[in-house]
């Protein structure tokens, strides 16, 4: 009954942002623009942004299949990019990407890694994307700071940037502490552990240049996904402005709080857009073709689940007591 409920607001929020975002559009202006883009120069573009998208998410394959051998949750590279598309499908239908982590979550406990070792692979691996877009977000502010001329623009994007960079450095300050009641007290147990591994995995020098690498590839992808869209549509916006506008843009979508993100993240983008001086329609329909794009890599993500054939996994071998039972980078 309450996870009804729950799915029930996160349905109405979603509508209600959306409203938010497209009642102001003049859909006869944004049809006249459509039907002066040449259909080919519009399909190559979107087509560029879904191949974008699933390279995003085989890069992404790249730093789990990183972070679950430290999980002792071993994955191959393909299976890790099976899982991620899997996931992808599953993102679509619940809030943020919450359906597609418990997917994952779900499906390397099958491989016989066990729940612990599976949920702390996906859990450090969602973590240290939030910690790189973060560090992206708050690198890009004085640029974006002059971009966003309105005042009230420029204290929110402050106001995000200040919550993630803290949020961020909390979490790895966390796994550096060693004060042995973080280790035995539950409520802090399993973050701590999580946050034992992530600073493992960053500050390793054999791992944390690969992984860091491959977390700003993955953001810098977001921006190209949406620039393809905006060439589809023939936006006058640059890159330069999608790269300061966009990665703010996915920090707020990620709240959990609408259903895969619709809503949140064509409002945020519409406000963004109008923000920096640009047409506040133009963002709302980028938001709206981004959202698309996403919507057919996550189709092809449940092809990918349901041709999926059961995969032998390796025998239940939980996490490290080495790993979990200190503190602090290696």
């Amino acid at each position: 009954m309450r996870q009804s409920l729950l799915l029930t607001v996160r349905i109405l929020v979603s509508a209600l942002l959306l409203y938010f975002a497209v009642r102001g559009i003049h859909l006869a202006d944004l049809w006249s623009r459509l039907a002066e883009t040449n259909p080919t120069w519009f399909i190559s573009w979107m087509i560029l942004a879904i191949a974008a998208n699933i390279l995003q998410v085989f890069l992404g394959a790249m730093r789990w299949q990183e972070i679950s051998a430290l999980c002792h949750a071993p994955l191959g590279l393909s299976q890790a990019f099976r899982y991620n598309m899997i996931g992808t499908f599953f993102n679509q239908t619940l809030p943020s990407t919450i359906g597609g982590d418990a997917m994952r979550l779900w499906l390397v406990k099958r491989t016989g890694a066990g729940w612990r070792a599976a949920t702390y692979s996906v859990l450090v691996d969602r973590a240290i994307g939030l910690i790189a877009l973060a560090l992206l977000v708050v690198a890009s502010l004085p640029w974006s700071y002059d971009l966003i001329a309105n005042a009230q623009g420029r204290l929110a994007l402050v106001a995000v940037d200040v919550a993630a960079i803290f949020a961020g450095l909390g979490f790895l300050l966390l796994g550096a502490l060693r004060w042995s009641w973080l280790k035995t007290w539950w409520p802090t147990h399993h973050f701590h552990a999580c946050a034992v591994i992530a600073n493992r995995l960053l500050f390793n020098r054999a791992t944390g240049p690969k992984i860091g690498v491959l977390s700003i590839a993955i953001h810098v992808l977001t921006v190209v996904i949406s620039w393809c869209v905006v060439r589809s549509i023939l936006a006058p916006a640059q890159f330069e402005q999608m790269f300061l506008l966009v990665p703010p843009v996915a920090l707020i979508a990620m709240l959990p709080v609408s259903i895969a993100g619709w809503g949140l993240r064509e409002a945020t983008m519409m406000l963004a857009f109008g923000y920096s001086g640009l047409n506040q329609a133009d963002g709302t329909m980028v938001s709206l073709l981004t959202g698309a794009t996403s919507f057919l890599v996550g189709a092809i993500g449940g092809f990918v689940w349901v041709l999926s054939r059961k995969h032998a996994g390796t025998p239940d071998s939980g996490i490290s007591d080495t790993v979990l039972s200190e503190a602090g980078p290696s």
